[in-house]
């Protein structure tokens, strides 16, 4: 019996109080959503008035504040102009004459300006392509120490120029010829004549064109063979300038 009434209690259950809790949560959700929508629109709103108020003058300020900064920037480039030094043409390490010419390239327009040993010697305008020419530049006796600087036509100068060293020397070498001895006589067992000497440090010493052994000191030798009669020795030291001394000795030679 009480398995029927159990039955009867569930079979009075009313589908119509069922749809209308339905419809209550579904207009609770409905209000719930234009809640939410009309605060994001409210949110919304306030972002864009506090961009308009503040964020848009300091958009633009930070914008003016750029184009201000590149401004500065392009000015103080323009002002710093670097000018570039000249290149000077190489010269020989050492010379016998007291005059050298020197040549050399810079900007169309540029002066250079050529130093010997720190003292401005001549100046000139590099043509249009920019070379430049020194000519019958005197030299001081021992080493000289050469520079070039160039300037715009603002009068800025650039640095120095690469360094070039000449030596000028024009004393002639010493030369001493130790043996043979001036008309010595070989006999068939000296079918060789050995040429000493002595020249200065550094020079280059030749027997009939032929190079000879020179040593730190200065000191030369050479072996030099025999025909037979008369024999010439011609011998030749070269210093580093191209100063030149020459001596000459005769031997015989009997087989």
């Amino acid at each position: 019996m009480s398995g029927v009434c159990l039955y009867k209690k569930f079979d009075t259950i009313d589908p119509h109080q069922n749809t209308m809790k339905r419809s209550r949560l579904a207009r609770r959700l409905e209000q719930q959503s234009k809640r939410n929508l009309l605060i994001s629109a409210l949110g919304i709103l306030a972002v864009l008035f506090l961009l308009f108020k503040f964020g848009l003058p300091l958009l633009i300020n930070f914008t003016l504040f750029i184009s201000g900064f590149k401004n500065s920037q392009e000015t103080a480039e323009k002002s710093v102009s670097f000018v570039a030094p000249p290149v000077l043409n190489p010269l020989p390490s050492a010379t016998n004459s007291a005059e050298v010419v020197i040549s050399g390239s810079a900007l169309q327009k540029q002066t250079v300006m050529l130093y010997l040993d720190g003292a401005l010697v001549d100046k000139m305008k590099a043509d249009k392509d920019g070379n430049f020419l020194f000519e019958e530049v005197k030299l001081t006796r021992g080493t000289n120490i050469i520079k070039a600087r160039a300037m715009d036509e603002k009068g800025k100068e650039s640095e120095n120029s690469q360094q070039i060293t000449v030596l000028f020397k024009s004393d002639l070498p010493l030369l001493t010829i130790d043996s043979p001895n001036e008309g010595q006589s070989f006999s068939k067992d000296d079918k060789t004549a050995q040429v000493k000497g002595k020249t200065d440090p550094g020079v280059k010493v030749t027997v009939n064109d032929f190079w000879a052994i020179v040593d730190e000191s200065g000191n030369f030798s050479y072996q030099l063979p025999l025909r037979d009669g008369e024999n010439k020795i011609k011998v030749i030291a070269v210093d580093e300038a191209g100063n030149k001394t020459e001596t000459e000795r005769k031997v015989n030679y009997s087989p």
